[in-house]
């Protein structure tokens, strides 16, 4: 069975080949569930197709780009152009740059509308995020299991790590050299889940 950790605690993850570190009760600034609300109803939320080993299909989710002027950013197939930030994606920015000790200039969204949205298993290693991201995942909504598997080593199990509502996660160094991650479909409903993976385009 793939491992899974229960219990989360404000520290680094016991992870090989990998810089993990998990925040529960993030502070925004504001009730989180009001602040989802907030961005499901002002972000410009797209859906698009992407093509994956040649078949190309709707993004099984919706998605915004926001970010700097310069912050152009290409991945499966699409290039994408920033928005211009709006006030809450602003503020948020500032609260994660702060508590990382990085700085950001972009923010991809994405919006899983129930249980059937997802995301396929991949490495945010685009030329465009530099040789050792520090990419910054905040979670709002409905529960869902972040996996991860490691790119080489079969005697590493994946591993799943429940991410529930305001769940700050930071990812740094060689972890998107080494490893994988993803959010499956699931079989029974849920509600909608909306998670911001701040980043910073080099």
């Amino acid at each position: 069975m793939a491992g899974l950790f229960n219990e989360q605690t404000d520290a680094r993850l016991p992870i090989d080949d990998a810089h993990l570190e998990l925040f529960e009760d993030f502070d925004c600034g504001v009730d989180a569930n009001v602040l989802m609300n907030r961005l499901i109803d002002k972000v410009d939320w797209r859906e698009e197709s992407i093509t994956l080993f040649g078949k190309t299909h709707l993004q099984p989710r919706l998605f915004a780009w926001y970010g700097d002027e310069q912050a152009s950013y290409q991945y499966s197939g699409l290039a994408l152009e920033p928005l211009a930030w709006i006030d809450e994606l602003s503020d948020i920015k500032r609260r994660v740059s702060e508590h990382c000790g990085a700085e950001f200039n972009s923010v991809l969204l994405n919006y899983y509308r129930n249980h059937r949205d997802s995301m396929g298993m991949h490495s945010d290693d685009e030329k465009e995020l530099g040789r050792e991201p520090i990419i910054a995942s905040l979670s709002f909504g409905a529960t869902r299991v972040f996996k991860l598997k490691h790119k080489r080593r079969i005697d590493l199990k994946p591993l799943r790590i429940p991410l529930s509502n305001s769940t700050l996660l930071v990812m740094r160094g060689k972890t998107q050299q080494y490893w994988k991650h993803g959010i499956d479909k699931l079989s029974a409903p849920c509600g909608p889940r909306l998670n911001l993976t701040f980043r910073q385009i080099v």
